[in-house]
């Protein structure tokens, strides 16, 4: 469901006072907005930078037109606000939205990092703070979003594991479907067995269904249940700390390039971005 109060308070009071307002508005061209309400699954797809140099990645476009083209699933979009937007959010008291409904960050399923260099990585940590969400993976109980990462740099995770529940190896399009569809029955499986819990029990109960996130899928790394071994400054070794985890994670493959279909409506930015694609 579409937000309007939060557009609206946006449109009056923030982005008037912010560089590039239409990089938070939405709504450009090819945009695909559904209702909250009437679709299960809920994905937001954030890349931890400014929306001009995220909109140039060909990569969340690809994603993003794989999800929105299931009917059980809705995919959203959310880049790092520059310090402006920030300082504005946090002024108001408003948090980090999505650009199609302008729902909070903490309202979706799941919530899908893109990591193509390190030095995006603080943004990831303002993000889960404007959004809502506990910036600790050990914080978190099930009412909060499943915290994936995925791409280039999600092969050198433990900068950032205590932050990220699930580590997505290999490529995207055939493991994203799969770990959002596994936690949204999770998720149900919860709720079918007296629901959510708060607390102690609450981060409990999460880390049950992140042990079998690990277990059923073998191309995430759940850090949680991994320890690092560091010898004289330099990491040796990764071992698990149960049994029931591979001691190997295998990256996710796409066997037939051809079968996966490229964006044929992308979304066109109305803000000039680092790469015109079209």
């Amino acid at each position: 469901m579409y937000n309007a109060d939060l557009h609206d308070r946006l449109v009056s009071s923030i982005l008037p006072n912010v560089q590039s307002p239409a990089s938070y508005l939405g709504g450009e061209l090819n945009i695909v907005r559904k209702n909250h309400q009437e679709v299960p699954g809920k994905l937001c797809m954030a890349f931890p930078d400014t929306y001009t140099i995220g909109m140039s990645h060909h990569g969340l476009q690809i994603l993003y037109s794989l999800m929105n083209a299931r009917e059980d699933w809705l995919c959203e979009r959310v880049f790092t606000p520059w310090v402006d937007m920030e300082q504005q959010l946090r002024a108001a008291q408003m948090p980090l939205y999505s650009l199609e409904n302008y729902r909070p960050l903490h309202e979706f399923d799941v919530l899908g990092f893109s990591l193509q260099y390190e030095v995006g990585s603080p943004n990831i940590l303002t993000m889960l703070d404007l959004g809502g969400i506990p910036i600790r993976g050990e914080q978190r109980t099930m009412h909060a979003p499943l915290v994936i990462a995925g791409g280039p740099c999600a092969q050198n995770p433990e900068p950032l594991a205590p932050f990220i529940d699930v580590f997505i190896t290999g490529d995207g399009e055939p493991s994203l479907p799969m770990i959002c569809d596994l936690w949204k029955e999770l998720q149900t499986a919860c709720l079918s067995d007296g629901g959510y819990r708060d607390g102690e029990a609450g981060r409990q109960q999460r880390e049950q269904m992140l042990l079998e996130v690990a277990k059923r899928l073998p191309f995430c790394y759940v850090p949680r249940f991994y320890e690092p071994e560091y010898r004289d400054g330099r990491m040796v070794a990764l071992n698990r700390t149960t049994t029931e985890v591979p001691e190997t994670i295998e990256p996710s493959v796409i066997a037939d390039l051809d079968g996966i279909p490229l964006p044929t409506s992308p979304i066109v930015p109305y803000v000039e971005c680092v790469h015109d694609r079209i």
